[in-house]
Order: C-alpha cells, then structure tokens, then sequence
C-alpha cells in the first residue's frame, strides 16, 4: 500500500551508527556516520556485512515508512532502473555511461517503535549546485555536455514511463570514484507519465499549480497539468540557462508563483530572441536557444527527438571528454565547429571594421574641413585690405565668414561620430553567431537624434552662405562703381574727389 502524497513529510529520529540492516534479498549492511539528510530523509554511508571496506562505497537512504517519496524513488528503481535494464541500455546505445546511480537493494527496519524504509545505493560525490556557489557560472563547454548527459538519462527514463520533474544543480552528483561522470539522482519526485502504454490527458488543474522547484519547473507544472516529456526538457533547459548566465530573468520573482510563470511563459513566445539578449557579454548561447525552441514546440504528448537535441547542444558531434568546472579558460570538448566558429568570427569583424572605417572617414573629412575653414580665416586675416576693405560693409563681411567657420566647426563636431578607439559598439557584434543580427540594423545603426542635428547644421550653414554671398555681391559692386567712376570722370573731378591719388 503506499504512502499518501499529500501527507507533509517529517524527517525520522536518526539510526545509530552501527546498526545492521537486512535488506530483502538477505543481504547485510552495517550503517556507517550519517553524511547528509534531505526535506525527508537521511542518508548514511553504508559497508556491506561480507565486504568490510574503510572507503565506503554505498550509501542508504532512509525514511518514516509511511512517508511518500522513498517509496516512489523506490518503485522507479524496481520498474525501471534496474542494473541489468541500465547495463543493457549503455550496450545498446553505445555510451561510456548513463548517469543513473545504482541500486543494491532495499528493505524495512525497526527503531524505537517506528518502521523505516531504506534503500543501498551507490555513493556519489560533491553536487552541482555546491559547486556552482563555489565558482558561479560554468563554462560553456561544460554546460553543453551537461545538457547531452542529461538527455542520454531523460531518453531512458523516459522510454520506461517515468519522468524525473525535479532536475536541477542539486540533484545532479559527480561520481565518488569517477568525479568526471555526472548523475541525476533522487527520483523521490519522479511520475509514472505513461503507465501501460497510456499517456495520461491534457488537464489543467489550479490546486495543483506550482508544484516542484519553482525555478525550474515548467509551464504545464505551474498550471498544474500533469508532468510529461517536454516538462522535463523545459525544466533541463532553464538549469542550462541558470549555469551558463548565472541567473534566470524571474529570480526577483520566486516569491510571487504566477509572476514565475508569466515571466516563463513570455521567455518561451519570445524565442529565440528572449534567450540570446540573456547570453553575458562577449558570449552566444544560442545553442541552448535552440534548444528551447524545440522543447517549447513539442505537444504534450509527443516523444522528443532526443537525437536531434543532442546534436543542437554537440553539432560537432564531438566525443564527450571528463567534465571541467573551472572558470578559466574556454574547454572545447562540446564546442560549436571550428570552421563554423571562424566564419561567423570573420562576418562579424568584417562587419564591425566596415562600421569602423565609416566612423574614421566621416572623423577625417570633418578634421579636413576644419582645417581648410581654419586655413581659410587666417589667409582673410593676413590678406592686405585694398582701399575700401575697411568699410563698415567688408568688416560685417569678415565677422560673417568667421561666424559661418565658427558654425561650421562646431556642426562637424556635433555631427561627426567619436573617433573609432572609443566607439561602444553592441556587444552582439562581438559574438560568433551573426545569423540572428540584421545587417541593415547595423548599417542603420545610428540614432534619430544623429539625422536632427546634421540637418539642423546644414539649414544653418545655407543661411550664413546665403548671407555672405549677398554681402560679396554689395562689396564687389561697390567696388566697380568706383573703378567706373574713376576711369569715366575727368581727371579734374578725380582730383576734387580723390586729392590723395594726385599728390
């Protein structure tokens, strides 16, 4: 008979160090120091009776017999994951591993009055989620194999009915002995989706939103539907996100439930977009976008192409190496190809020398204008002013070209962009997948404001011209109303009028 889900769980009094369980097959096993306890039961090392060993190797796990999830982590493991079912899983798949921990055996105990359940299994070392707030973020490459170990394991449970509905950095171990493998542990959660053959119905059901780790649980989970295929590859791509970025757009939020989801919901109808401006700077994920997308389509019911998400996540295909942590360097066991890499690297720098050498032309044609106007007002300044040039009439003049030098400085100044070395350029221009940038946005990448002020400029240079070409045309007419004068007058006249030419 088992437990009642709905009952609240109550961790049980510790067993003491020492005592000897049997399991149901007969076995013995001696109940080492307690390392750890979860939200309803502990967890002790474990040595079997015939095999004393200092270096455990196995762990039980225990809890009340009338508590829910060990019995359900256990009837997973009797149905599904047996080692024999595992072992020929990996043959058939041909991988080096599955990331499921092994099962020894189970049983029940007595202790002051009260029976406990209790399950061997095999020991496991540090988890991620320690691991991540030791060093943060992981590196792209180990965020990606993660993801396709993680998808080796939901193909198998899923293909045996079951899915896990509580993935996350917690739950996922390294070995004890092989720290370079990954494990999905605690099927405490796991749910019996496709029972006999029989995909359980579409139905929503408001008592039941909200269900698992708020942060990572999907969708169909905060509206209550029951949990299915795509739930758990929604749920492995917000993990994937959550190592990669560092954070997840709704963890302001994890108080409030329904903002959770709308924020979900929003992040999945924006795709691809909504994941690739939460990339960090200077880095693409465009794979775990991708991802998502496929994820996202899927009905509910559907079986997912795991073969194809693998390939989203490892397009190189490339052999998986042992996992690295460290946030030093760029690993490239997982990585987008090579080839591919150096294209999308050289459209982009292509792209970002055009914009470059555009801002350096405009930089030097407004420096040479400056100059020639500047050059300009001084070879007025030094020119000798022939007779009349120091009228009323050639000083206004003077003052309006200077003025329109002036003008014209200061426009080329406001208009020209910054010199190339301290331009700020989008950093989407500096990530290797240019397939998702439109090349007229950057090419029409300057602002409104930019258009207003040049053209402002230009009304107020065609008015200072227009100014000073009239004041030319008065000065040069003056100019030859005087010649006339002189050369049509009589010299008599000339000498009344101009006395100091006849001296």
């Amino acid at each position: 008979m088992p437990p009642r889900r709905n009952e609240k769980y109550k961790l049980p009094v510790p067993l003491p160090e020492g005592k000897v369980l049997g399991d149901m097959e007969g076995k013995q096993w001696v109940l080492g120091k307690m390392i750890g306890s979860g939200g309803f039961g502990l967890i002790y090392l474990a040595f079997p009776t015939n095999k004393p060993d200092k270096d455990a190797r196995h762990v039980i796990k225990v809890e009340y017999q009338e508590n829910g999830p060990l019995f359900s982590e256990l009837k997973f493991y009797q149905r599904a994951a047996k080692k024999d079912y595992i072992k020929n899983w990996i043959k058939l798949k041909q991988l080096d591993y599955l990331g499921i921990p092994m099962f020894y055996g189970s049983g029940i105990t007595e202790f002051k009055g009260r029976s406990y359940r209790f399950m061997v299994m095999e020991r496991l070392g540090i988890d991620l989620q320690k691991i991540s707030d030791q060093n943060g973020t992981f590196k792209k490459s180990t965020v990606l194999q993660l993801g396709v170990r993680m998808l080796d394991v939901l193909e198998y449970i899923h293909e045996n009915e079951y899915v896990h509905g509580d993935i996350k950095a917690a739950n996922l171990l390294l070995g004890y002995r092989n720290p370079d493998r990954v494990y999905l542990a605690d099927y405490g959660l796991c749910y019996r989706y496709c029972p006999n053959g029989n995909h359980k119905q579409y139905q929503e059901n408001p008592r039941k939103g909200h269900n698992g780790t708020i942060e990572f649980t999907s969708v169909d989970a905060h509206k209550g539907v029951a949990l299915s295929r795509r739930s758990d590859l929604e749920t492995l791509g917000y993990c994937l996100l959550r190592w990669f970025c560092g954070r997840l757009p709704w963890e302001r939020s994890l108080r409030d439930p329904a903002a959770v989801q709308a924020a979900k919901t929003n992040l999945l109808d924006e795709l691809p977009e909504s994941v690739l401006q939460w990339a960090p700077s200077g880095s693409s994920c465009c794979e775990i976008a991708q991802y998502l997308v496929c994820a996202h389509n899927l009905a509910y019911d559907e079986k997912p192409n795991y073969q194809e998400l693998k390939k989203i996540l490892n397009p190189a295909g490339t052999p998986l190496g042992p996992l690295e942590f460290s946030t030093k360097g760029e690993s490239i066991s997982v990585e987008t190809p090579n080839n591919q890499k150096v294209v999308c690297r050289k459209a982009a720098t292509k792209q970002v020398n055009q914009m470059q050498n555009r801002l350096r032309e405009n930089s030097i044609h407004s420096e040479r204008s400056a100059e020639s106007c500047l050059t300009g007002r001084q070879v007025r300044r030094e020119e000798p002013l022939p007779g009349l040039l120091t009228s009323e009439t050639a000083q206004e003049s003077t003052r309006r070209r200077q003025k329109y030098c002036e003008s014209q400085i200061l426009n080329e100044r406001k208009s020209s962009p910054e010199k190339p070395s301290s331009t700020q350029f989008p950093n989407s221009l500096y990530e290797p997948y240019q397939d998702f940038i439109s090349p007229d946005i950057l090419n029409n990448s300057k602002s409104s404001s930019w258009y207003t002020s040049t053209s402002t400029g230009m009304e107020d240079r065609d008015s200072t011209l227009r100014e000073d070409t009239e004041a030319d045309v008065y000065y040069y007419g003056f100019i030859v109303l005087v010649l006339l004068i002189l050369i049509l007058s009589p010299s008599k006249v000339r000498q009344k009028i101009f006395p100091d030419l006849f001296i």
